[in-house]
């Protein structure tokens, strides 16, 4: 039984002092192609190890497999699958809503209609941000990125702007004085 197996070894290592734990699990060959890259990527402890066993520990949490989860600042709704065929169109099992002083179980309807208004607003606040930043008038990216050049721009980026945030805050009251423009807040180094 690897679950004994595997609760055997994480045991031992603990006893011995070991940071690492050997775990044996078996999978059909027609998955292995698609676990191993995903086991390879939240193994690492580093910060994409990190992000990938943030982004998927909710897993664990919910009874059903999570089809999608749609976060608010603090609102969510959780729509549990797997999708069943209702006549050719497909619902999800149900979904679950927690906001503040509520929690409420949706039905498969319920749960497919909400989900459906949630993905049309992503879709038109996407469509208008597009619009207001000019994406259309440019030529389409390629998806992939330059991992290491991407990440060292971003985290530029990112120092700039929190460089001008702390000179917009005035030693003498605490107030906030030059707060960056949008398009500083965005990445943008007109200033």
């Amino acid at each position: 039984m690897p679950s004994i197996r595997n609760s055997i070894d994480r045991l031992a290592a603990r006893l011995r002092g070991r940071s690492h734990v050997t775990l044996r699990f078996t999978v059909h060959q027609r998955l292995a192609p698609m676990v191993e890259p995903l086991i390879e990527r939240l193994l690492p402890f580093d910060d994409d190890g990190e992000t990938y066993r943030c982004s998927i520990s909710h897993w664990t949490l919910s009874e059903r497999p999570v089809l999608h989860t749609h976060r608010g600042v603090v609102s969510t709704l959780r729509v549990d699958g797997p999708l069943q065929d209702a006549g050719g169109t497909y619902l999800p099992l149900g979904g679950l809503i927690e906001a503040p002083h509520v929690t409420a179980h949706l039905d498969p309807i319920a749960a497919r209609q909400l989900d459906n208004l949630l993905q049309d607003a992503v879709d038109d606040v996407i469509q208008n941000w597009i619009i207001k930043h000019g994406h259309n008038d440019q030529p389409r990216q390629h998806r992939e990125i330059d991992r290491p050049k991407a990440d060292r721009e971003a985290k530029r980026i990112i120092a700039a702007w929190v460089s001008d945030a702390e000179k917009a805050i005035t030693a003498a009251d605490g107030s906030f004085a030059d707060i960056p423009c949008d398009a500083c807040r965005e990445g943008s180094d007109h200033a």
